[in-house]
Order: C-alpha cells, then structure tokens, then sequence
C-alpha cells in the first residue's frame, strides 16, 4: 500500500506519517517536450553552478523536545510486562541504564528531530515547516559551514505546514528569494536542497511531475508534484527553479517504504509567500471568510440544476451572520467565480476565499434557479473552528412506520415524535427520514445513508414518502435525468444528485 510520509526525520516525533489514497503521477520526459519533431527543452549540463550559488542559504534544522514518560509500551519493548513478574525488574533495572526508569515515575526524556530549511533574508530569517518544529523546546539551525546558531520561533501555520524561525548572527547571511510558482510548468527542471537521513546538505534534480495535487493533508492543498529524490529529512528544504528561485518547499512524499520512489510533494511559492510575510509581520495568519458550507458539484448535481458542466463549489448551508448572510447567500447556490478567478472545483473556493483580506468587497459569480446571478459580499475574518459534534442518529426503526420508496432505492418515514426521538432529529428540522437503503437501489450511489433526512426534492420541501415519490414521477416525466435532493445530516446541510429511478 502507498503511504504518505511527511519528510522530517524519522528517528524522532516530527517523522509523522499517514496512509492516503494517490491519485497516478502525471510522468513528463526526462529529457523534455518535443515539438515540431525537435527538443523543445534539453537537460543542462549540469547543476554545479546553482548549487553553487543557493546552497549557502538552505540549513539543517534540528529540534528537541521533552516528553513525559507513560506508562506502557515502549520503543525498545513494545508491549507491557505483568506486575510483579520477573522480567518487569529486568525491564526496569535496562530502561535505567537508558536513563530512565522503566516508566514507573514518568521523567521527561528528550527527543530529536531532524529537518530542513532556508535563508529568506540576511538578517537571518528561516522558512520551513511547521511539522519539523511542532512541540520543539529547542530549536537549533545549522549552516551549511557548519556553524550553528540556536532559533526563536517567529510564528507557524498548521493550515499550511508552514513555519518561520528567526537566527541572530553577527554577519549578514546567504540567502535566497521566492520564485513564481504559477510559472513552474510540467516538465520543467527543478532542484531540491535538503538534510536527507540527517546526511546534511545534499542536492538532487528532476523536473515537475504534476500540479495542483491534493493528498489530503490540509484545506489548502494545491501541490507541486516532483521526481527529484527528495527523503525522510527533507522537510522544509527548498526546491529551485533553474533561476536559483525558491518555486516550492518539500513536505511529503508518497512512498510504499518511507524512501523515495521519485514522487515528493512541495508547497507551491504562490502559497507559502503571502503566509511567510503574514508571520514575518504579525506571528499568525489571518484568512478571510464567507461563512457557507459548501460541496463537490458532482455530474448528477449539475444535470439536475442545469449546468453544462460540474464545476464551482454548491452552497449546502449559509451561517447565520456571515458575510454570505449578509450578502444574501443562498442554499442551493453554486458559486462559480470570486472576484473574476473561476472556481473550477470545489477545493479551490478556500483557498481563493482565504486569499482575500479581511474587509475587502468581492464580487461572486453565481448559478441561482437555472440562471446566472451575482452577489457582492464583505469577506470577514476566519473565526475559530467550531468543534461542536453532532448526534449519531440510530440505526435502528424501532416500529416507525416507514414506506419504500421504489423510485430512490430507500425506506423512508414521516418524522413524527417517536421518529424523532429515535434518530435524534431535533423538532426544527422537517421533513422524511431515511430509514433503510436499499444496497440494489439508486441512492447507494450518491452516498445517501440511514438517518439522513430529506428536506427538499427539486427544490420542494417534502413531509411525507408519498411526496417523495410524487416529485421523482413528476421529473421522470418531464425529461429530467437527475433529481436534486436538500440532505440534513446531523445539523449539516449537503446536496445530493440522484439519478431519477422506476417509480
């Protein structure tokens, strides 16, 4: 199975590392593009030269962290000896020897992590990410001389992975610029810099491999894919454009074994500069907001709405008091563009949206009601994340009484008091609940699940099976491929296209 590694060393706590699911590398000749029957692009002939000229400004980084002691397992025994038993003192009078005490009194013990990173400005500010540093109680950059100096965290983005340090040195120090990412094209050659294995500063070169890649591992996702080998280690190091400029920095790679296997993932320039001036200047991340819950425009969806195309992020609920809210915001709305830039996917209305300053107006373009529309809103503040849960309806019907519907593939009931009771469906919400899916039927499909209330079919509120099926007939009938259906989902508001079934 392919895993995802993040690429801070391995032998401490910042060696984190994740299973997830790999879209295929988009491969690009190692020796470039033809055109016209001839090379477009030819390799350099070598790389000396910008080695030569960025490698001062990419350091070593270094952390320690205290951590208590449990009780329990631990790394040199993984597994837990019985009270009392012989091999408990033995473990005990061997984990002293280590220095501690057989995890009876919980000391602190320190442990190391090794990272990467680089010079953004002489006066000794270092980019990385925030991985290699979480939880560090030290902190300590190693140039590439050798001389090293200890670093003050200046400020992290979790969101991002990204970090600032800040060293004090007596010199003014090498360092590097940021390129333009947005420039870096497939196929282009690229070099990545980096402290591989704890090794210290080593050099490798490949081209992009892909662009825009999503593996999962926060909301802004928007990777450089690339085939220069890049390890365990690397986290935080650099990779440069033929120019010398800094086009990405190295986080994760996909690997079956935790080595590289030629795909490594680099947050894109574009995206880490404006975060690195943000923590430059304040020491956090301000994003903006537009207060909506939105999804995947899926195919079904489209077809039922009218779209000629699945694109742009569909608004599933509106937060009260938001500036969607305020600028009138819609359930049901698919946001197509902000501010002129096309919303392609869902994915990308974040990451445009948290471009925006706080107070700035942006003009929407938006799908309403089969037609084109727009709306202005005052992009806010990202507040908070709001950890409330919502209540795990039950499984079971317990005597509801509840009526197939053919024309879904589901059981559905009328939410009466003992429904309500049993599902944890609070008296606001209105509505049928889904009661049972049927595994041959149409809904299994789109992922609708048992105690998912259905509030709306085609934009019509239901309160009854009978309704439900009434409005699938009327579709059927008109022509209509899919059918758009309003899903609460314990307190959450989501879309689902059905494509329309035998009644």
């Amino acid at each position: 199975m392919k895993t995802q590694h993040f690429l801070a060393d391995d032998r401490g706590w910042a060696g984190a590392r994740i299973g997830a699911r790999m879209a295929p590398a988009l491969l690009a000749g190692a020796l470039g593009l033809w055109s016209a029957g001839a090379l477009a692009a030819t390799p350099p002939d070598s790389f000396a030269e910008l080695a030569k000229k960025v490698t001062p400004a990419v350091v070593n980084i270094s952390t320690a962290q205290k951590v208590a002691e449990a009780e329990g397992p631990s790394p040199d025994f993984p597994f837990k000896f019985p009270k009392g038993s012989p091999f408990e003192e033995f473990f005990k009078q061997f984990r002293e020897r280590q220095g501690g005490d057989g995890g009876s009194g919980s000391p602190a013990r320190v442990v190391h992590a090794l990272g990467s990173g680089f010079i953004i400005d002489p006066s000794g500010y270092v980019v990385t990410n925030n991985h290699v540093i979480d939880k560090a109680t030290e902190i300590t950059v190693t140039l590439g001389d050798d001389k090293q100096f200890p670093a003050k965290l200046v400020g992290t983005d979790p969101q991002t992975d990204l970090a600032l340090l800040k060293i004090e040195s007596p010199k003014s120090l090498p360092s590097v610029s940021f390129g333009d990412s947005d420039k870096a094209n497939v196929g282009d050659w690229v070099m990545a810099v980096g402290n591989p294995f704890g090794l210290g500063g080593t050099v490798t070169a490949g081209i992009v491999s892909a662009r825009g890649r999503n593996i999962q591992a926060g909301p802004f996702d928007d990777f450089l894919q690339i085939d220069a080998a890049v390890n365990q280690g690397n986290s935080g190091g650099p990779t440069f454009d033929m120019s010398g400029k800094v086009v990405g920095i190295n986080t994760a790679i996909a690997s079956p074994n935790g080595g590289s296997v030629g795909i490594g993932f680099a947050i894109p320039s574009n995206l880490a500069k404006p975060v690195i001036e943000q923590l430059r200047a304040e020491g956090k991340v301000t994003r903006g907001w537009l207060g909506v819950q939105v999804q995947v425009v899926s195919p079904e969806i489209a077809a039922a709405i009218g779209l000629k195309s699945p694109s742009g992020a569909i608004v599933a609920n509106v937060v009260p008091n938001s500036p969607a809210a305020k600028a009138e915001l819609r359930q049901g709305d698919v946001i197509l563009q902000v501010k002129g830039k096309d919303v392609g996917e869902m994915r990308d209305l974040p990451r445009i949206i948290a471009a925006i300053s706080p107070g700035q107006k942006a003009k929407l373009g938006l799908w309403r009601h089969g037609a084109a529309a727009e709306a202005t809103v005052e992009i806010a503040a990202q507040p908070g994340e709001d950890h409330m849960a919502a209540a795990e309806p039950s499984t079971e019907s317990g005597g509801v009484d509840a009526q197939p519907s053919h024309a879904l593939g589901v059981t559905l009931a009328r939410l009466t008091d003992s429904v309500r009771q049993d599902y944890s469906i609070p008296g606001k919400v209105n509505g049928v609940v889904v009661t049972a899916v049927d595994p041959n039927g149409p809904a299994v499909e789109t992922g609708l699940q048992v105690g998912d209330v259905i509030e709306q079919v085609g934009g019509t509120a239901v309160d009854s099976p009978a309704k439900v099926d009434d409005l699938v007939r009327v579709a059927k009938d008109a022509g209509q491929a899919s059918l758009l259906l309003l899903v609460n989902r314990g307190g959450d508001y989501l879309f689902i296209g059905i494509k329309v079934g035998v009644a």
